[in-house]
């Protein structure tokens, strides 16, 4: 079974789903170095937030703008200048009896209020999430102009976003709580903008397209609808601030359904900006709650709300806790030890390099499909992988953005990883292996950690249970494994792959399609990329995302993860003319 250090959503107690880390302050007990965290009791904020201009946009200052319904300023906010966040429930924002502070994980200060809801004030949540029947608010028979409504939505806010402006805001505050590459950043708001508008027009209406067979007789015939779930609920971890909740929350919405979204406090801030950018363009304010809250407190919403369906997006332990807690009524996009094969055929090291570089380290290797091992034929060995992408490596640092805080695992938590694969014979660190030397003000509840690669015999690794599941663990930051295989040994790199338990993203780097058959048809990944320019990140909105290999799998992006993720099939048979010349037959 595959362990993982650090993760990009709560973990679970045995007790409950776990307290929701808040950049490393947090209630309940502790994990990777987090502290508790700071209370501010009895907050009582005003409804709407900081900004009350009605003009198209304010200035923030000099050439940064903020949009005219926007609440929180990316470029101000700070110890002296907190933004404030808010619950959105039953249609109203609302603060909670107390909140607590969100810190800045580049120096440590509290720049971010939100609420700390307690389990007295869930009773609102529950009584929204029950105004919604169990066949949703819209579906192929019901309100059918809500397909059409989100259309002209979905179209608004891809304009939206296409403002130059209004996508440096979001990337902006993206950068603040999740501090990338300011490039990665826009790239998150890009791939949402294209989205939105793929959907735009009558793209929400197609998702429910139906399908009629033939009957048996005259006046008969079956039809299939994609039926919404209803109530459902969602959450989402920190790593994709804006990308991973709008996408399934509109997704949601789109296919009928009424959802209850639970995104990483670290990170929310983001979403809520997005979903009053949502309701600027229309979307009626009842049709989603925002719970900010502990693990805990969110967990007993799900109990006691008892949502039709929730997806989650995270850690598979996680998911394997919340799934007998929904009592299997949930959808999975969980993490992956995701896997890249380097084939026989050596070529383009330069770009295959680069591509392995920017898999394994962009974002501090914060991603669900971050390379997490390389299965390294000898042919690239002796064509210098290691030594390019090590220089590839070095290359990063935190002034230039390349490097980041992981939010979710600690230095030491990465080192005592490190130590424990160097126990293994052969194993040894090819490059990184420390915290990183440049001066920073990181506080120590995150991790700080220099790109790193260990190195760890094939067969070592395959030797036991024990040193498999080593090997396998996921680290949520800047480490992969590197391993080496010869041509004879294919084999034993299709037995790693299947003993895997997590199955997201892979990468088969080959032109040599026996090789590639060979793979393919051995391995279950649910997005699999193949050839010269294989990755295991940078998924566009243009193909399915999500694992294979089990059946509470989810997606996103496409109509099918849609479909699939978000609706069920339901058959209406219609039977309607009785023959003129029926007889009544004899009873069975």
């Amino acid at each position: 079974m595959m362990r993982r250090i650090g993760q990009a959503v709560t973990g679970v107690q045995p007790g409950g789903l776990r307290a929701a880390v808040v950049n490393g302050l947090r209630t309940g007990s502790s994990i990777g170095g987090a502290t508790q965290c700071r209370c501010l009791s009895n907050a009582k904020l005003a409804n709407g937030g900081h900004f009350s201009h009605k003009t198209d946009r304010k200035g923030s200052h000099k050439d940064k703008m903020i949009p005219s319904w926007a609440t929180a300023d990316p470029w101000t906010m700070s110890e002296k200048n907190p933004a404030t966040c808010l619950n959105l429930v039953g249609g109203k924002w609302k603060a909670a009896d107390a909140s607590r502070v969100v810190v800045d994980p580049l120096n440590g200060d509290g720049f971010i209020s939100v609420p700390d809801t307690s389990s007295g004030e869930l009773e609102a949540f529950v009584k929204s999430a029950a105004t919604c029947p169990k066949y949703g608010l819209h579906n192929p028979l019901h309100n059918p102009d809500r397909y059409v409504k989100y259309g002209e939505i979905a179209a608004k806010a891809a304009a939206a976003l296409a403002d130059p402006e209004m996508s440096s805001y979001f990337a902006s505050m993206i950068q603040r709580v999740a501090p990338k590459h300011i490039d990665q950043c826009h790239g998150e708001v890009e791939t949402t903008r294209k989205w939105l508008a793929t959907y735009s027009g009558d793209g929400v209406r197609n998702l429910a397209r139906s399908f009629a067979v033939p009957g048996d007789r005259f006046g008969q015939e079956s039809r299939g609808y994609r039926w919404p779930y209803g109530p459902v609920a969602i959450i989402t971890p920190f790593n994709f601030p804006l990308e991973i909740p709008a996408l399934q929350t509109l997704s949601a919405i789109f296919m009928g359904n009424r959802p209850m979204l639970k995104v990483d406090e670290k990170v929310a801030i983001v979403m809520e900006q997005f979903i009053r950018l949502l309701i600027d363009c229309g979307m009626p304010k009842k049709d989603v709650d925002l719970l900010y809250s502990d693990g805990r407190v969110a967990n007993e919403l799900l109990m006691r709300s008892k949502p039709r369906m929730l997806l989650f997006t995270g850690s598979q332990h996680v998911a394997d806790k919340l799934c007998q807690d929904m009592n299997g009524r949930i959808k999975v996009e969980d993490a992956g030890f995701d896997w890249k094969i380097l084939g026989p055929d050596v070529q383009e090291l330069e770009y295959v390099t680069w591509q392995s570089d920017q898999d394994a380290y962009a974002f501090s290797g914060q991603k669900c499909s971050a390379q997490s091992m390389v299965f390294m034929h000898t042919n690239w060995e002796k064509a210098g992988f290691v030594p390019a992408i090590k220089k590839l490596a070095l290359e990063r640092s935190l002034a230039k953005k390349t490097i980041s805080p992981t939010l979710s695992v600690t230095n030491g938590a990465i080192t005592a990883h490190i130590d424990r694969l160097l126990e293994l014979p052969g194993a040894k660190v090819l490059f990184g292996g420390n915290p990183i030397s440049e001066a920073h003000t990181i506080p120590s509840q995150f991790g700080s950690f220099e790109p790193t690669a260990v190195f760890v015999p094939l067969k070592e690794m395959l030797a036991s249970e024990e040193n498999f599941d080593l090997v396998t663990t996921e680290i949520f930051g800047p480490f992969q494994i590197v391993t080496e295989y010869t041509g004879d040994q294919l084999d034993l790199v299709l037995e790693s792959i299947e003993r895997m338990h997590a199955h997201l993203t892979a990468a088969i780097v080959s032109d040599d399609q026996h090789f590639v058959s060979s793979v393919l048809a051995q391995s279950v990944n649910g997005t699999t990329y193949v050839g010269t320019r294989g990755r295991t990140t940078g998924a566009p909105a243009n193909h399915w995302f999500g694992p294979a290999g089990d059946p509470r799998a989810g997606g996103i992006h496409t109509t099918e993860a849609i479909q699939a993720t978000w609706s069920g099939h339901r058959e209406i048979i219609l039977d309607n003319v009785v023959p003129h010349d029926w007889q009544k037959p004899t009873q069975t």
